[in-house]
């Protein structure tokens, strides 16, 4: 199941379509979310560097972890560091995220500012400047893109950090506009137009509407796809709900051990919680494009050689997938109650013996009536079923009425 969504991710969204997107989430209880992420990281990069996947490079927008880290990361999957330029970029919003070490470099009380990487790395210095931060990224992209015609894949390994610094609705547009191929923010309108005078193939109109649709053409469908990662017990249920509105792709790490009643402290509920720091269970909901919903389950692990993921036991599944809720009265019916049930005769079954079915409707002779009385009078009544006898009033609904029968009613 994990390789699958390696798989969706390296394939991108179809022309027209948004980029297919992940949320990872994970607590503090099974804090595996970063393994996760690093382990979709390395197979993307694999796919690209291999030349299996629709984008040409990714763009880590780095939060959480210093470059220096993912460069180790890279080296432990047997990449190159020195070649890895060409389809790999980081956003460094980790070493100096507000701007601070600049004032101290320009003060003279630190030598430099610098993120102890080898790779391609460019400092943002404002996280809370959304607009900026897209662009940067737009920008990083389009030097993997080439000609402009190709496409990458954007990775943020800390959404949580970005909530911190800025409101939700900001961050839900960040991600909307990436997922949308590169709607472009008005922010920095006047910044691209200049960089739109800069470039001669393209012709300049003097409407700036105009300007601003050739610009969006030209940024239009190059991100192939996204990914992200929450951590749930960090913000608000209104905060995660709508950011993983914004994904195609929802990953859930939960704990396969729950902790037991007592003391914090205790030795067994220890145990348990260290066995959650190496192992959980993978939940993942996608939306397909018809609009069902699937569900999927893997129990990983994190092991020496990395992290593994293994398909659930029957038994695990059957409980995972189900959706009843655990009640202290049976919902099936016993023999004896399905028999019972099919000995009741409906109110409408007695006229469709053998004969034309009847409706009394008031407007038959006084005579029928009472030939109907004494008919229904001499029948024998069979004791060991019972038997509603029910005739339609002329006030009732006719059969193919479309008015409520309960309108009169004040409910």
């Amino acid at each position: 199941m994990a390789e699958w969504i390696c798989r969706t991710l390296r394939d991108g969204g179809l022309e027209g379509e948004h980029a297919p997107a992940l949320t990872i989430n994970d607590t503090i209880s099974c804090p595996l979310g970063s393994v996760v992420f690093d382990h979709i990281l390395s197979q993307l990069s694999s796919f690209i560097f291999c030349q299996k996947s629709q984008s040409n490079g990714i763009v880590l927008v780095a939060l959480s972890r210093s470059p220096l880290y993912y460069e180790q990361l890279l080296k432990s999957k047997g990449f190159d560091v020195v070649t890895s330029s060409t389809w790999f970029k980081i956003l460094d919003c980790y070493t100096d995220p507000l701007g601070w070490r600049s004032k101290l470099v320009e003060s003279g009380s630190i030598r430099s500012l610098s993120s102890g990487s080898s790779l391609t790395v460019n400092i943002c210095k404002n996280v809370k400047d959304l607009d900026e931060l897209f662009s940067s990224i737009l920008e990083l992209g389009k030097e993997l893109s080439g000609d402009g015609k190709g496409r990458f894949t954007v990775a943020i390994d800390s959404v949580s950090s970005l909530l911190r610094q800025t409101s939700v609705s900001s961050v839900a547009a960040l991600l909307t506009n990436l997922r949308s191929h590169g709607g472009f923010p008005r922010g920095n309108y006047l910044r691209n137009l200049r960089s739109l005078e800069e470039t001669p193939q393209i012709l300049i109109l003097v409407d700036p509407k105009w300007i601003w649709i050739l610009f969006f053409l030209l940024i239009a469908d190059q991100v192939s796809s996204l990914f992200w990662l929450l951590h749930l017990d960090m913000h608000e249920t209104r905060a995660t709900a709508a950011l993983e509105y914004m994904s195609s792709m929802k990953a859930n790490i939960e704990p396969i051990f729950q902790s037991v009643d007592g003391p914090r402290g205790n030795s067994e509920n220890l145990s348990l919680m260290e066995q959650n720091l190496r192992s959980g269970k993978f939940c993942v909901r996608v939306k397909r494009r018809n609009g069902r919903v699937r569900m999927m389950f893997e129990e990983l692990s994190v092991e020496k050689s990395g992290i593994k993921f293994t398909p659930l036991s029957s038994e695990d599944q059957m409980t995972a997938q189900s959706l009843v809720p655990k009640v202290q009265f049976n919902l099936q019916l016993s023999e004896k109650e399905r028999n019972d049930r099919a000995k009741v005769v409906l109110p409408f079954e007695h006229q469709g013996n053998g004969k034309t079915i009847q409706i009394y409707d008031g407007r038959k002779s006084l005579n029928d009536d009472k030939a109907e009385t004494q008919h229904a009078s001499v029948q024998k009544v069979d004791s060991n079923r019972g038997e509603i006898i029910y005739f339609r009033d002329s006030d009732d609904e006719m059969p193919d009425s479309d008015e409520d029968p309960d309108d009169d009613l004040d409910i």
